[in-house]
């Protein structure tokens, strides 16, 4: 354990010089909020299995039960039974307070948009900076009323009873892919909600290139596990066809997370290892599993199963030049890892760090530069020249908890790393710290950094 407890003090971390040993992964984020939203639209009820406890699902599980969703806690473990409402919220007004869970806030945004009620939704200030106005406008064209209650484009927001008919809706909308894959998610969620009854389906057009793919993949993954299956046209175009309602599958084990593995096998990568993550392995539907793929690239050694990855120290790191549109949240991870490389290191399409829990292409820089790296960042890319040698330095984590996370690999650097605020990790991991601590050795005289 590298601090007795986490409090709103900073934590230290003191230099490493090893990481080796296995982590059993929190459930995914992204599964856990898709999972409890749909079981919530579905006939019947859903056992949900390794539901990741996290601040985020937090919020959903309290905004569904806001909306009048029975949920009952099986046991001690995180396993719920969702009693599907078959799209029609018991609770017609309700104001829901969303923190900063963008999995949360865009999709029921989407959802309650096209119910029968009165609706409320806000969240911390970072998420009233975040960009909703394209997912606002395609509803509105699906004949969705929905009001700004604050600065236009973005949380919070007011929505009223939605199409009253599903003649009124047009077989055809358009969304802006470029700003959040979140948007199309949340759409293709919710639009069973008009196709059910209807005679004709509805398609989705995206506007220009679209981001986090692998993200829409997990949505599409999921809704046909709930019997909705999208006709996926190269990416270009999404058709929920006509009838489609979501029909519970009785149990859904919610996969290991793969952006959170990033962080273990990034230490295995620097540290020796090996270091092995179990909850998600060579078939995962998602994308960020990618990333033991690029930690190849620049040199380390991977090894896969069907339900783990393991990394370990390989060839000498060496900096490369990588596209990360397909795995944005553990790209982070991978500006860390560039410190410890030969040359510099490129990462490419990660505009969407922009509008993320904070300016995460600002932030990299800024914290990058305080341990002696050179940075270059621009609209959608960053640049981390390694530094000739590691400064100390105290992070400042943005309340992000993925600075947090990414930032504790530098103190295999060969210097003390302070964490500011540490306790933000609790937005998707509350038990990092604990869990990096158990398989990680510092640095002593005799092993040196």
């Amino acid at each position: 354990m590298i601090a007795p407890e986490l409090g709103s003090a900073p934590l230290d971390i003191p230099p490493l010089a090893r990481a080796a040993g296995t982590v059993a992964l929190p459930g995914s984020k992204s599964i856990s909020n898709r999972t409890l939203l749909l079981s919530a639209l579905s006939t019947g009820a859903t056992r949900v299995r390794g539901l990741l406890d996290a601040d985020d699902v937090d919020r959903m599980l309290d905004a569904l039960v806001a909306l009048g969703v029975r949920i009952d806690r099986e046991t001690a473990a995180r396993e719920f039974i969702v009693h599907g409402t078959g799209g029609v919220f018991p609770v017609g007004h309700a104001s829901l307070y969303l923190g900063n869970a963008g999995t949360a806030f865009r999709p029921l945004t989407a959802v309650l948009a096209l119910a029968r009620g009165h609706y409320e939704l806000a969240g911390l200030p970072r998420m009233h900076e975040r960009p909703i106005g394209d997912l606002v406008d395609a509803l509105r064209a699906l004949g969705a009323d929905i009001r700004y209650l604050a600065q236009e484009g973005f949380p919070p927001l007011a929505v009223g009873p939605g199409p009253a008919s599903v003649g009124a809706a047009p077989d055809r909308v358009t969304v802006r892919g470029d700003v959040s894959s979140q948007f199309l998610s949340a759409l293709l969620m919710a639009l069973p909600m008009l196709t059910a009854r209807s005679e004709h389906g509805i398609s989705v057009d995206i506007e220009g290139e679209l981001v986090s793919k692998p993200y829409a993949g997990i949505t599409i993954a999921l809704m046909a596990r709930f019997g909705v299956a999208v006709v996926r046209d190269d990416w270009r175009a999404f058709h929920v066809p006509p009838g489609a309602r979501y029909l519970s599958p009785g149990t859904v084990d919610i996969e290991g997370d793969a952006s959170s593995a990033s962080y273990f096998l990034a230490a295995g990568a620097i540290g020796g290892g090996p270091v092995r993550v179990t909850g998600v392995g060579r078939d995962s539907v998602q994308g960020d599993v990618g990333f033991a793929a690029a930690l190849a690239e620049i040199g380390a050694a991977i090894r896969y199963g069907d339900a783990w990855i393991e990394a370990a120290a390989g060839e000498a790191l060496r900096g490369i030049v990588l596209d990360c549109t397909a795995i944005p949240d553990a790209a982070m991870t991978l500006a860390v890892v560039a410190l410890f490389a030969r040359g510099p290191t490129t990462l490419t399409g990660i505009a969407s760090w922009r509008v993320k829990e904070t300016d995460r292409i600002a932030a990299m820089a800024t914290e990058l530069a305080k341990l002696g790296a050179v940075v270059e960042a621009g609209a959608d890319h960053i640049t981390v020249h390694p530094p000739e040698r590691f400064s100390a330095a105290t992070i400042d984590t943005y309340d992000d908890h993925r600075m947090a996370m990414c930032f504790s690999l530098a103190a295999f650097g060969g210097v003390p790393i302070r964490i500011n605020d540490p306790r933000c990790v609790r937005k998707t991991f509350p038990g990092y710290f604990d869990v990096f601590g158990s398989i990680v050795q510092p640095a002593t005289p005799e092993t040196g950094p």
